[in-house]
């Protein structure tokens, strides 16, 4: 038995002379860095590239660098493993370079989105449910507490349960935690300014059309880009995204879910493809028939004042008892939804002053009518009222 201890005493001895055995590196491999911008523009990204170099440097991956759009073609993105939008902001890709990184992406490719990235691409739905949310509103720069949800993913395993840290706070248009794996919310309890309530997410990921996504809200300061949580924390995602680590990212399920209207008994869709007529247009791409027209990629768009409002003829009498709108970026915070036999008398059958963006569901009594509108009265953003779709239902 001593013999046993001397022989496993010298290993261990040994073992430490020679320094422990270190884990399996991750296989090479590359990763690009986009940080275009066509609105506003972050002072951090110097930051944010530098940071990446010295991950790669370090962990013998290698780093692309670039702004320029056109490194977004399919045979180019091909050699990468994952994708950064480092604090991009705005329409940064035209519609060539969209298709070739959707096809990147279905095809096994990372996307890793660093706060900016949520104000980026408002107008391409694929984009969209890859960030996972966009951005809405942002507080004063300053203190708050980050809860971590998940202790074992790569990007949040290392920190502490309560992560304390001074950054620009994102508010978001919707919550996605219905739709992606939340690792990180923020309290809002220990800051001013936030407007998600007690579920506030500020990181998360998931699995998107054939790729994985990672996004986190937080990095709009140079000094975040220092600061070895947050580099482990973007070194974490970034390395869910290559696939070089897996990371369990199934849909959270939320706390409080709102409850969707049940279509009435028979009731079916009344205006695809009917007549529309408008308070204003943004211009002659953004007409009114874009929102029955079926295509959730084309969309009506107002002109940036209150109020505006948006009308669709069922062609006859019908019983009206549900609309869905389907929001772009562009939202309504306060609007009605209104009928009229006429087209001239309005009667109002829903109407809300706290809209939120995204989908929006309203179910009514059944009510006869030719004609519904919605008729906004405050917006929630500088621009205009904008929809994707606007669909009506009923019998």
């Amino acid at each position: 038995m001593r013999n046993v201890i001397a022989v496993v005493t010298a290993l261990f001895v040994l073992m430490i002379g020679l320094g422990a055995p270190a884990l399996a590196a991750d296989p090479a491999y590359k990763v690009l860095v986009f940080s275009k911008t066509a609105g506003f523009r972050h002072d951090a990204i110097p930051a944010g590239i530098t940071a990446l170099r010295g991950l790669a440097t370090e962990n013998g991956f290698t780093v692309d660098a670039t702004e320029d759009a056109g490194a977004f073609t399919t045979a180019n993105l091909a050699q990468y493993r994952a994708v950064v939008f480092l604090l991009t902001t705005g329409d940064v890709l035209n519609a060539t370079q969209q298709t070739a990184f959707e096809s990147y992406v279905a095809g096994g490719g990372g996307y890793v989105g660093v706060h900016a990235a949520a104000d980026t691409e408002y107008d391409w739905p694929f984009y969209g449910g890859l960030v996972g949310a966009y951005f809405t509103s942002h507080p004063a720069i300053q203190q708050a507490t980050v809860r971590v949800e998940d202790r074992t993913h790569p990007s949040t395993a290392h920190l502490p349960a309560t992560w304390v840290r001074t950054d620009e706070l994102y508010n978001y248009r919707t919550n996605p935690r219905s739709t992606a794996h939340v690792l990180a919310t923020l309290d809002e309890s220990t800051y001013s300014g936030g407007s998600m309530g007690a579920d506030h997410p500020i990181s998360w990921c998931k699995a998107y059309q054939g790729g994985r996504s990672w996004y986190t809200g937080l990095g709009h300061t140079g000094a975040s880009y220092t600061e070895p949580n947050f580099r482990a924390h973007l070194y974490g995602g970034l390395r869910y995204a290559a696939g070089v680590v897996p990371g369990n990212c199934g849909t959270t399920p939320t706390p409080t879910p709102t409850p969707t209207p049940t279509p009435s008994p028979g009731a079916v869709l009344l205006s695809s493809g009917r007549p529309v007529t408008t308070s204003s247009t943004e211009n002659g791409a953004f007409a009114g028939s874009n929102a029955v027209d079926g295509n959730g990629g084309t969309r009506w768009s107002s002109a940036f004042s209150d109020p505006q409002w948006i009308s669709v003829d069922l062609g006859s009498a019908r019983q009206v008892s549900r609309v869905r709108l389907q929001w772009e970026a562009a939202y309504g915070r306060a609007y009605r939804i209104e009928t009229s036999a006429d087209g001239t008398t309005w009667t109002q059958v829903y109407a809300t002053t706290a809209g939120d963006g995204g989908v929006d569901e309203a179910a009514f009594t059944a009510t006869g009518a030719r004609y519904v509108r919605v008729y906004g009265t405050q917006r929630a953003t500088p621009y205009g009222y904008s929809l994707w779709e606007l669909e009506v239902y009923g019998r």
